[in-house]
């Protein structure tokens, strides 16, 4: 496997370290990815352009990650059908990553988007689930992401 099959998009450079743990799981579990920063409200055109495209060009699964209003994974589900993953990321000292939690979790119906925790712990979950989604379709996945589990409960 060569073409990328998670598309990990992040409102900001800043979200970067926080999401360099997706990027090392999926790494280490011989998951093509590739990662793009974009904004929703930035970059409005881009994401709608890039997520419009993705399903042609590979990608499987989405994680995205945004802070404060989080509209990030919610604008990409409503533009496409490829399973989205949102990481709420705590990017307000007041509020501690719970505005994100609910702007990732609150999508109205047929427009969804699974969450994870906030910050580092739904980093690496969010590639663990682009994993077992994947493993649907991908034996070299589903060995990978089997033999880390087995390892993990040892």
């Amino acid at each position: 496997m060569s073409k990328s099959l998670v598309a990990i998009l992040m409102g900001s450079k800043n979200d970067m370290s926080a999401m360099e743990a997706t990027e090392k799981i999926l790494g280490s579990l011989g998951i093509p990815y590739e990662t793009h920063v974009m904004s929703a409200h930035r970059n409005p055109e881009k994401v709608h352009d890039y997520a419009k495209n993705a399903r042609d060009a590979g990608i499987e699964v989405f994680i995205c990650a945004a802070g404060g209003a989080a509209a990030l994974p919610g604008a990409v589900s409503a533009l496409t059908t490829v399973p989205v993953i949102g990481v709420p990321l705590a990017t307000s000292e007041v509020a501690g990553g719970q505005d994100a939690i609910h702007g990732v979790l609150q999508m109205p119906p047929g427009v969804p988007v699974a969450g994870v925790a906030v910050g580092g712990w739904g980093a690496r979950n969010a590639a663990y689930l682009a994993a077992s989604i994947l493993s649907l379709a991908h034996d070299d996945i589903r060995e990978s992401y089997t033999a880390f589990r087995e390892e993990q409960s040892r």
